[in-house]
């Protein structure tokens, strides 16, 4: 019989939420429970206990370690925007992967609909953390443009295959407008730039 290596607390923890993501994105979010990630890892549900408490507080770390890997990616992918290294597209694809291919989309949902409506907040603060980082001009405008920009790629997490069939339209659609929105705002923002 192998003896299982014991993690520290930490390592642990974060061992717990990749095995959670890794559910997520193969089997939605009603597979996040702690029995199943416990199994995945090959430890008991009574250690994700101690670690998480409850699956709503598992849910809620997991959106939480979702959050800040996936806007660090994006703020990284913004700072090479503006360096000239990466296109408006790069970073609207890394927007909407985050919510429809990572699961972030799915999530959210599955929360919301659980009433489990608090455990968006480290969603909502990490992008808020985001935009206040990157937004040293202070024009208002990336706000607007990051609000647009998360809601039509929740949205099209959500039903955006479905929608754009029935309508006809070819599937990125939304990524589409979203990387016009991206565009017309970077425009503006240069006309405003004194010179």
């Amino acid at each position: 019989m192998a003896v299982r290596k014991r993690l520290p607390q930490h390592e642990s923890r974060i061992a717990a939420l990749d095995a959670a993501r890794a559910l997520l994105i193969e089997s939605g979010p009603q597979a996040v429970t702690l029995k199943a990630v416990a199994a995945r890892m090959g430890r008991t549900h009574a250690n994700l206990l101690h670690h998480f408490g409850t699956a709503a507080q598992l849910q809620r770390s997991l959106a939480s370690h979702l959050a800040g890997a996936i806007c660090g990616t994006i703020a990284e992918a913004v700072l090479a925007n503006r360096a000239g290294l990466a296109s408006a597209r790069d970073v609207v694809d890394l927007t909407f992967d985050a919510f429809a291919r990572e699961g972030g989309g799915a999530l959210a949902s599955w929360m919301a609909l659980n009433g489990n409506e608090d455990a968006l907040d480290p969603i909502v603060e990490a992008i808020h953390d985001m935009v206040d980082e990157l937004d040293a001009s202070g024009a208002g405008i990336r706000r607007e443009v990051t609000l647009t920009l998360v809601l039509l790629a929740l949205g099209d997490a959500q039903m955006g295959g479905a929608l754009t069939n029935s309508l006809g339209l070819p599937a990125h659609t939304a990524r589409d407008m979203a990387e016009r929105v991206l565009t017309d705002a970077a425009e503006r923002a240069a006309s405003m730039l004194p010179g």
